[in-house]
């Protein structure tokens, strides 16, 4: 069974409802994200206790998801990923509660197959043969492997200069990939004109409804590893920051349907790269949007994301759950993919160690104190950048 009522506009502008049964990308008004809204008062009948017997995979939550009556899901058996308490890594701090949610352990080596799992569920239901997708790296590795299983074409955009893994595995996947000069920006515009002028359909980030409900499972997830209780913070590297979103859309849903104690939320983090950082600024310049970050660089390819269409419900969920945004060195991430490697056995990508950097700078400040229960988000693994180890 399905709760799934409509779609929205996130802006608020009013446009709406939307048919999910009907192809929906961003809002026909304000051309701003739409999101998936369900019926929450009939999904108060829905018991926590009925996912004992599920399979452990992000679609035990289906009920509130994006399926149709009909309709079964595209999985790859992504979710309900590993809790890792993080005890040596959090001594050297002063933690006794670190952990590291290790998204590491999804198909294709990251979160990004949560999101793609969802989009391209919806995609294949609703007659695409081709979705296209502008990417740093992951998000294409996910799109493509998705896109092989549903049996749908997939045309991936990524910037030249990505690392040659990202672009081989997508090719693994038997999607067509298109090198582009620049950023993921101008990746997204060369892909965005070529989606339009071959009617393909778009999975970019946030671009159409469904990704952020599998990238929300996250917290559906840590809710139920942790008993129905929630951490104190949670520390989560940011892009495009549809994890950010969807994490706390999904504790606004289980406060409705009475899974969660309401009012009893994690203070959010939004952690970026020193150079790209756009989100971190607005936040601390007190802004509703982000201004585009001019010249980005850093060695976290899904950090590298200069300007997010997103920008105003991450800068929302920030300043609502009383969290805040930091930005992290290069070189620090390197130091804590080897930390998190050499303390816990955990592969961590450049973007899951800043994170753990993150922490650092929180515990530094005063602002986490030794008691507190800290989730790190480590999105991917580390194969992928074993480049980095060796400068």
């Amino acid at each position: 069974m399905s709760y799934l009522s409509h779609f929205e506009c996130a802006s608020g502008c009013g446009a709406g409802p939307f048919d999910p049964r009907e192809r929906h990308f961003l809002c026909p008004s304000c051309s701003l994200p739409l999101l998936v809204r369900y019926d929450l008062a009939a999904a108060r009948t829905w018991s926590r206790d009925s996912l004992a017997e599920r399979a452990p995979t992000m679609w035990r939550y289906r009920e509130l998801l994006p399926l149709l009556p009909d309709e079964e899901p595209l999985t790859l058996g992504e979710g309900f990923t590993p809790l890792v308490h993080a005890r040596r890594l959090g001594s050297s701090m002063g933690l006794t509660n670190l952990f590291i949610k290790d998204e590491s352990i999804n198909p294709t080596n990251s979160f990004k197959a949560r999101g793609l799992s969802a989009a391209v569920t919806r995609a294949r239901k609703l007659g695409a043969s081709t979705v296209f997708i502008p990417t740093a790296g992951n998000a294409g590795n996910a799109a493509a492997a998705y896109a092989a299983a549903a049996g749908l074409q997939c045309q991936v955009f990524i910037p030249k200069d990505a690392k040659q893994a990202f672009v081989d595995e997508c090719r693994l996947y038997g999607a067509t990939v298109t090198l582009v000069d620049g950023l993921i920006t101008e990746a997204g515009r060369v892909a965005t004109e070529m989606g339009k002028l071959h009617d393909w359909y778009n999975v970019a980030t946030l671009r159409e409804p469904c990704r952020i409900e599998g990238k929300k499972t996250m917290g559906y997830e840590l809710a139920e590893q942790f008993g129905w209780r929630l951490p104190d913070w949670i520390v989560y590297p940011t892009g495009g920051g549809t994890g950010l979103i969807g994490m706390w859309k999904a504790f606004d849903e289980m406060e409705a349907i009475g899974w969660l104690v309401p009012g009893r939320r994690p203070r959010m983090v939004s952690v970026q790269a020193s150079g790209c950082a756009p989100i971190v600024r607005a936040f601390e310049a007190g802004t509703e949007k982000a201004e585009p970050w001019e010249n980005a660089h850093t060695s976290a390819d899904g950090l590298r994301v200069p300007r997010a269409i997103g920008d105003f419900l991450m800068l929302r969920v920030l300043r609502e759950s009383g969290g805040t945004g930091i930005a992290v060195d290069d070189n620090e991430m390197l130091a804590d993919m080897l930390a998190v490697g050499a303390l816990e056995g955990v592969s961590a990508a450049p973007e899951g160690a800043a994170s753990v950097a993150a922490v650092r700078h929180l515990v530094a400040a005063g602002r986490i104190q030794p008691h507190e229960t800290v989730v790190c988000f480590n999105t991917g693994g580390a194969l992928k950048y074993f480049d980095m180890l060796h400068p």
